[in-house]
């Protein structure tokens, strides 16, 4: 292997070793590697400027402040107590809660660990209520919480599609049912563990009328996807746009309508969203910089003759590729992990005869699986945080839900058919 790229991957590990936000880590591997092989910073320069002179990449902060308005507003209470007069007196009714309102809840926001904040922060305490266990009233939420990016709209799909230079609108279209099959899997896996504990048999039925005026409380939330995904499939806005009008709906609904929105709220919001697509941008730069360093050092042509040199056959290659996907997701942060690998799968999977719109499902479901998947998974960090267990138990509990994940992961990426059928 090249000095620069051993030097790379030498200084990235240690970084990760020592703790570094994965953005420095990255950040001082480039650094490292520029320096070893005494390459030009202006090509990182040009490359990064190149990046970010992106219209797509506009759409992240618009869906994190959208999604950041309906959790500190009415929108997302609404959503919870719309899913528990549908499912809550069902055997393992909260937890069916949980995911029903991740699912809803996905549509207006697209970042899984704010779903987990949002809909975690109400439904963990109500379950230990009705008698589940912390840890698994905190597994269920932090696990549906993948669900928040695997329904469009969906930051790690803007990400991959500005990143490969394919349709994001194709992408919101592509990831609907797969998220709908990894939902109903979750709800499958709740049921069945609630019944062996004999969790969730108190909440009684909700009467036809209870479930309408659920229904009509949590309308203005319901118009956010209709909005926003209306717009974007029927051509009139783009995804940026649409993140735009999401923003401007959401905060004249809140303020306006529900009249829940105040100055204070405002300026926490707004505060909120520069700090987390900052971070978000700052992992973006040195993902790209890295990327660069990879395809210039030939790691995509590397990676390809390896992995040609084990299998020519285009169902064991999937197989390898996503079994890839899950070891990285374990320590790579998303954004990373799909700035990074894009550049050097993508060609190999097309070469394969992989749609490069089914290939960013794959790459989604395969990186959001890492948010549940101990050590880095950030989904796991906020559900110890919301409800203050250790973060062994939170593994341990949450294992039945990563085996569903991988069990959907490999389905939907052997059978097209669930991402392309709406195309």
């Amino acid at each position: 292997m090249d000095p620069v790229l051993i030097t790379l991957f030498s200084v990235l590990i240690v970084g990760l070793i020592l703790s570094l936000h994965i953005g420095a880590a990255i950040g001082l591997a480039v650094l490292a590697a520029i320096w070893v092989g005494e390459l030009e910073p202006a090509l990182f320069a040009q490359k990064m400027y190149s990046v970010f002179n992106s219209f797509p990449l506009l759409a992240l902060p618009f869906f994190v402040c959208a999604g950041d308005i309906m959790q500190r507003g009415s929108m997302a209470g609404a959503l919870l107590k719309l899913s528990r007069t549908l499912v809550g007196h069902i055997t393992g009714g909260l937890s069916l809660v949980s995911v029903l309102t991740c699912l809803f809840y996905g549509s207006l926001c697209g970042s899984p660990p704010a779903t987990v904040a949002a809909v975690g922060g109400i439904m963990i305490p109500a379950m230990e209520k009705e008698g589940y266990s912390k840890a698994y009233a905190t597994a269920v939420n932090t696990a549906s919480g993948t669900l928040g990016a695997l329904i469009p709209p969906s930051t790690a799909l803007i990400i991959y599609g500005a990143t490969a230079g394919v349709s994001i609108s194709d992408l919101f279209i592509a990831i609907i049912v797969p998220g709908c099959i990894l939902g109903v899997a979750f709800m499958v896996i709740g049921t069945i563990i609630s019944g062996v504990r004999g969790y969730g048999i108190k909440t009684p039925r909700a009467s036809f009328k209870e479930r309408m005026e659920a229904l009509w409380e949590a309308k203005w939330a319901l118009m956010v996807p209709v909005l926003v995904l209306g717009g974007i499939y029927t051509g009139i806005t783009t995804p940026t746009e649409a993140g735009v009008v999401a923003v401007v709906y959401a905060l004249f609904a809140e303020t306006f309508i529900t009249k829940t929105m105040t100055w204070k709220k405002i300026v926490e919001i707004f505060s909120s969203t520069v700090r987390t697509t900052g971070m978000m941008f700052f992992v973006i730069t040195a993902a790209t910089a890295m990327g660069t360093i990879l395809v210039y050092f030939n790691a995509d042509t590397v990676v390809a003759e390896m992995l040609s040199g084990i299998t020519t056959n285009k169902y064991v290659l999937i197989f390898l590729v996503c079994t890839l996907l899950i070891i990285l997701g374990t320590f790579m942060e998303t954004v990373a992990m799909i700035m990074i690998m894009t550049p050097i799968l993508l060609p190999m999977m097309m070469n394969s005869g992989v749609d490069p719109i089914q290939f960013g499902v794959i790459m989604t479901f395969g990186v959001i699986l890492g948010n549940i998947t101990p050590p880095v998974g950030m989904n796991l960090y906020v559900g110890c945080a919301i409800s203050d267990i250790s973060f062994a138990m939170l593994s341990r509990a949450i294992l039945p839900f990563i085996a569903t994940m991988v069990g959907c992961f490999y389905l939907i990426s052997y059978v097209p058919f669930f991402s392309m059928c709406l195309l």
